[in-house]
C-alpha cells in the first residue's frame, strides 16, 4: 500500500534516487553557506511544486513560496503554526481555534495539541465531502484556520475547495489544503481530462498547501513540501533566536539539522520523471483505480464509500464483516487500511498495483465469499479489535489503549 514506486529496488527509479541520496548523505542544509548545492536543490523542488499547484496562474498572485519537510505531518504542523502566528499578528487572536472535517488527517489533532489550539471536527456531508455550511457555523472571532483535503485520506474524495476558499475569504481566516496525497496526481489527472474540481492556489482564499513528494512524487521517504501564498504568511513559520550564547540562530522547519541526501533524492526524482513521466504514471494508476471500482461494484456484498476522485478506493459491507474480509486479504498478501465511521477498508492504488489489478479483484471476491460462508474472525485476527474499538462509547478508553499499545512497542 505504501510503496508508490513500481519495479525492483535494485534498478530503475529506485536505483536513481538511492544514488542521489547516497551522493549527498553527509550534507545538512542547516548550513546553507557550506552545502549550497543542496540549498539549490530545495529551492528548485519548491519552485517546481509551486508551479504545479497554481503559482503560474494569475489568481495565485505568483508569489508562492515554501520549504521542504520530513513528511506530510510536519508540513501540516508548520502550516498550522504559521497560520496561528499570522492570525495573531494580523487580528490579535490569542485563543486560536481551527475547524476541520472529520475526514481530515490526524496530523491536525497533533498540531492542536502541540500548539494549544482548540480543534473543532465537523461532520462531512452525505457524499463524505467537507460540509461548508456546517463549518461556517463554527467560525467565530478566534478562528485562525479552516481545512480541506484534495483528496481526503480515508475515502479519496476531494473537498469543495472553491467553496471553502470563498468562506475563508469572507471571514478573513486562513485556509489550508491538504494535497499530501493528491499533489502529484491531480494536476496531471486534470491534464488527462479527468473531471478534477479546483484544488490549488488558483482558488482565492487558499493560504497554504501541504504536498508529499515521497508519495506520488516518487521521491525517497521523508520528503514533503509546505507552500504558502506569499512570504508574509511563511515568515511566521520560522524560529529566530537572538540571545543564545551559541550565536544567532534561525531555522525554517521543525527540524534543525535536515538530511540533505533526501532533498537531493527528491530533486532527482522530479528531474528524472518530468511532466511526461508523471502523466504516464497518473494515467496508469487512474485506470487501475477505475478497474478496482468496477470490480467492487460487481461484488453484491460490497459498496463503495462516496465517489472516489483519485486513486484511493474505500469500501464497506452491510452483509459481511469488512474487517474479517480485510484479515483474509492480509493472509493473501494485501495490506489494506481499516477505517471507521463507517466501518470500511481502502486501497491506495500505486504503480505496484498496475500489474496485479486482476489478482486483487479475484482475491477480494474470494475473500468476501470466504467470510460469507464462514463468518467469525480467524484466530489471531485483528477484526475483533477494530470492531470493539468502533463500538466503545468511551473514546477515552480507546485513546488509552492506543497509547499503551504504542508504549509497549517502542
Amino acid at each position: 500500500m505504501f510503496c508508490y514506486i513500481g519495479g525492483s529496488e535494485a534498478e530503475g527509479h529506485f536505483s536513481l534516487i538511492n544514488e542521489a541520496c547516497s551522493m549527498f548523505a553527509h550534507t545538512n542544509p542547516l548550513h546553507l553557506d557550506i552545502f549550497q548545492s543542496v540549498a539549490r536543490f530545495e529551492a528548485e523542488v519548491i519552485a517546481m511544486t509551486a508551479a504545479l499547484l497554481g503559482n503560474k496562474e494569475k489568481a495565485s498572485g505568483g508569489q508562492v513560496c515554501g520549504n521542504m519537510t520530513s513528511g506530510g505531518t510536519e508540513s501540516i504542523l508548520l502550516a498550522v503554526k504559521s497560520s496561528r502566528d499570522y492570525m495573531r499578528n494580523k487580528r490579535g487572536i490569542t485563543r486560536p481555534e481551527m475547524i476541520i472535517p472529520v475526514s481530515a488527517h490526524s496530523a491536525y489533532d497533533k498540531a492542536a495539541q502541540y500548539f494549544n489550539i482548540k480543534l473543532w471536527r465537523v461532520p462531512v456531508d452525505k457524499e463524505f465531502r467537507a460540509d461548508v455550511k456546517a463549518i461556517k457555523k463554527y467560525i467565530n472571532r478566534n478562528t485562525i484556520l479552516i481545512v480541506g483535503s484534495a483528496p481526503g485520506f480515508p475515502h479519496g474524495i476531494i473537498d469543495p475547495i472553491q467553496e471553502l476558499g470563498e468562506l475563508a475569504l469572507s471571514h478573513g481566516t486562513c485556509l489550508h489544503v491538504d494535497l499530501c496525497l493528491g499533489g502529484f496526481v491531480l494536476p496531471f489527472a486534470k491534464k488527462l481530462g479527468y473531471p478534477i474540481p479546483p484544488f490549488d492556489f488558483s482558488v482565492q482564499g487558499v493560504t497554504s498547501i501541504s504536498v508529499d513528494v515521497h508519495k506520488y512524487g516518487l521521491a525517497p521517504k521523508g520528503t514533503s513540501v509546505v507552500l504558502y501564498r506569499n512570504r508574509e504568511i511563511r515568515k511566521h513559520q520560522f524560529v529566530a533566536v537572538t540571545e543564545w550564547s551559541g550565536g544567532l540562530y534561525v531555522s525554517p522547519t521543525v527540524a534543525g539539522s535536515r538530511p540533505g541526501g533526501l532533498i537531493a533524492g527528491a530533486w532527482a526524482a522530479l528531474m528524472s520523471l518530468g511532466q511526461e513521466g508523471y502523466l504516464e504514471n497518473t494515467k496508469a494508476i487512474m485506470e487501475v483505480s477505475e478497474s478496482i471500482q468496477k470490480g467492487i461494484k460487481e461484488i453484491p456484498e460490497l459498496f463503495i464509500i462516496g465517489r472516489p476522485d483519485m486513486t484511493i478506493v474505500a469500501f464497506g459491507s452491510d452483509v459481511v464483516d469488512i474487517f474479517e474480509v480485510n484479515d483474509i486479504m492480509s493472509s493473501k498478501g494485501w495490506h489494506l487500511n481499516p477505517l471507521q465511521r463507517p466501518n470500511s477498508i481502502h486501497i491506495c492504488v500505486t504503480l505496484q498495483h498496475v500489474a496485479v489489478v486482476d489478482v486483487f479483484r479475484r482475491d477480494l471476491r474470494e475473500s468476501v465469499e470466504t467470510v460469507k460462508q464462514n463468518p467469525g474472525p480467524a484466530n489471531g485476527s485483528l477484526a475483533p479489535i477494530y470492531g470493539a474499538a468502533g463500538r466503545m462509547p468511551d473514546r477515552g478508553m480507546v485513546n488509552e489503549l492506543l497509547v499503551n499499545y504504542m508504549d509497549s512497542t517502542c
